[in-house]
């Protein structure tokens, strides 16, 4: 069987164990396990295992990833994205469709001390959906802006598919967490314009008028200053050089706790919650991490990442051609993948290809520029069908709205996306532009 054979069989039987329902990292090890195997047998493979398996959970920066959940857990239960959401409203309610604006918003803050997507959309869901049905906004406008913003829990940082990237290419996690700042803004911004558009495009979907103006008080903004203070402290630490970003996400974690526990809503039930919830998501991310590990390990024997980075570099085309390529196959890859299985599985391939191209620019802004496009693209799969988990996630809080009419409701968000995305790969000096602040 020739390399691109065992390759190509590698991937189609993830794939078919994908199908038939089998938890992708599960099916991503198999497959991986079973190209292993068949190339080298099966003492090599036991001896690849021990040390895959202890290498992984022994990883000191691989810390950074629960300490973030556990932050997020904390924002979550400790009732801060009702704050957010509360004062967000009373910035944007002058606006039509300001409701839809603000939960954007909130979901962009939240997503600034959460780094998940899932749980982003689903908290922000919650506090935000009762609200805007009480002031008539159609099942499809509400659902979609809040899977939507949702999206933004990995978008703006910390990200936690961004530092798995810094991780598997080895960057620095503080200079690409500094290159998404600009684009997850510009993200935020670009949602609220599509929010504009189409509430005057599509009347019915959004009330005419607000008539229950709140003003905006001195309480209001006191409740989300700690919001504001964790944030510079993590980032400000971070940026600063006082802390690692292992260190900031600790220190951001406990920061989280305290302002928990000053609003007074976190109980017991809800603090030994936070770490099981972290348990759980932490543990499925290990395991995503060692599936793909095999399979990395199996499509490396084949030697075929490295022959196509060769055949790559050989073509006569411009380098962002490959990379508009690439970001059309996460596009494509996102409807059948989460976000962390695509990163996981993808880069160890893509990313020799990407670096051994001429973009004028140094090979770290490269790598940079590049993870924050791949940070951008795979959030097209958490919105658009067959898969769309954000979709789902909040689709499943909003009973009585058809799933059909929530898809319908993001694809002025996917349109928008297309937008930032497009402006990103033109103009890379955008998503570098903070990084040369970073030391």
């Amino acid at each position: 069987m020739s390399a691109i054979t065992l390759a190509a069989s590698i991937f189609a039987v993830m794939l078919l164990l994908m199908a038939v329902r089998v938890p992708i990292a599960v099916a991503m090890f198999a497959a991986g396990a079973f190209g292993y195997l068949y190339q080298v047998g099966s003492a090599p493979f036991l001896n690849n295992m021990n040390g895959l398996v202890y290498a992984r959970l022994a990883s000191y920066d691989l810390s950074v990833i629960p300490l973030f959940i556990l932050m997020g857990n904390f924002a979550t239960q400790g009732g801060i994205s009702k704050a957010l959401f509360q004062f967000a409203s009373v910035v944007m309610q002058r606006f039509k469709g300001g409701l839809a604006m603000a939960a954007v918003m909130a979901s962009a803050a939240f997503g600034a001390i959460c780094g998940s997507s899932i749980a982003t959309a689903a908290t922000i869901t919650s506090v935000a959906l009762p609200e805007m049905k009480r002031h008539g906004y159609s099942g499809r406008l509400a659902t979609g802006t809040l899977a939507a913003g949702g999206t933004l829990g990995i978008l703006i940082p910390p990200s936690v598919p961004l530092v798995i990237y810094a991780i598997l290419t080895e960057q620095n996690i503080a200079k690409l967490f500094a290159a998404a700042t600009i684009p997850g803004i510009i993200a935020m911004l670009g949602y609220m314009i599509a929010i504009s558009i189409y509430v005057r495009f599509f009347p019915g979907h959004a009330p005419e008028s607000d008539d229950q103006h709140a003003k905006l008080t001195l309480m209001a903004t006191l409740q989300v200053a700690p919001i504001a203070i964790i944030f510079l402290i993590v980032f400000g630490g971070i940026y600063g050089g006082w802390f690692t970003p292992t260190e900031g996400a600790a220190v951001g974690a406990a920061a989280t706790f305290v302002a928990a526990l000053i609003k007074r809503e976190l109980t017991w039930a809800k603090f030994m919650q936070c770490f099981y919830a972290t348990a759980a998501a932490s543990g499925m991310i290990f395991l995503i991490f060692l599936g793909a590990d095999m399979m990395n390990s199996a499509l490396a024997l084949t030697r075929v990442p490295g022959q196509l980075a060769e055949v790559v570099q050989g073509w006569d085309v411009p380098p962002v051609a490959v990379v508009i390529f690439i970001l059309l196959f996460y596009v494509v890859l996102g409807a059948v993948m989460d976000e962390l299985s695509m990163i996981l599985l993808t880069i160890p391939i893509f990313f020799p290809m990407i670096i051994g191209l001429d973009f004028g620019m140094p090979k770290e802004s490269v790598a940079i520029w590049f993870g924050v496009l791949v940070l951008m693209t795979v959030g097209f799969g958490l919105l658009a069908p067959p898969v769309g988990l954000n979709v789902y996630v909040v689709n499943s809080m909003a009973k009585d709205v058809p799933i059909a009419e929530s898809y319908r409701g993001v694809l002025p968000f996917l349109a928008s996306d297309v937008v930032r995305t497009s402006l990103l790969v033109a103009f890379p000096p955008i998503t570098l532009w903070l990084v040369q602040f970073v030391g």
